[in-house]
């Protein structure tokens, strides 16, 4: 028997090819979003272990923003108010695995009036290095103490400068990136 190609087959036929077409693509979709969950689990664990470790050992109520510093050691800086309303900073630092470190001085908590907010801290930069560019600003730990660390380009290269958060002194640095 002689089948016969009509517009309504040749339709038919597109509609599956259209439809099969999307359900790959969204069951791609789907792979994809469920690998970069696997991938950051480990990451939003320890993010989620620094939160309630800050929440327990501060007066930290309400959670506004957190940071991951690496330089020394692993540090997160979990920025939010607290049971006064007041904008406060906390460090918690963390050992391997994704724990809080054991003993005195693991998590420190700070008014953010009682140091540079990040506001300041980038007036401050502006005003001396005028020709800094591309800059990225977020809280962490140097050499045990509390700054502001500054990730920025000036004249084709990359440094790293750090800021003392209670006063915004500059210490360590710049550290130079070596070139491609």
């Amino acid at each position: 028997m002689l089948r016969i190609r009509t517009r309504r087959n040749v339709w038919k036929n597109k509609k599956k090819w259209i439809f099969l077409a999307i359900a790959v693509f969204l069951l791609i979709l789907f792979g994809l979003y469920r690998y970069y969950i696997y991938v950051t689990q480990d990451i939003r664990a320890e993010e989620t272990t620094a939160i309630l470790k800050a929440k327990q050992e501060s007066g930290l109520v309400k959670v506004t923003e957190s940071y991951k510093s690496v330089w020394d050691s692993v540090c997160w800086v979990i920025e939010g108010l607290d049971k006064e309303n007041r904008p406060v900073m906390v460090w918690v630092r963390m050992e391997g695995g994704g724990k809080v470190k054991a003993g005195e001085g693991a998590v420190h908590q700070e008014l953010l009036a009682d140091g540079m907010s990040e506001t300041q801290i980038k007036q401050k930069i502006q005003q001396e290095m005028p020709d800094a560019d591309k800059m990225k600003l977020t809280p962490g730990m140097y050499n045990g103490e509390y700054v502001w660390q500054l990730f920025y380009r000036s004249k084709d290269h990359y440094y790293y400068q750090f800021y003392r958060f209670r006063d915004g002194k500059s210490i360590g640095g710049p550290f130079t990136l070596p070139n491609r």
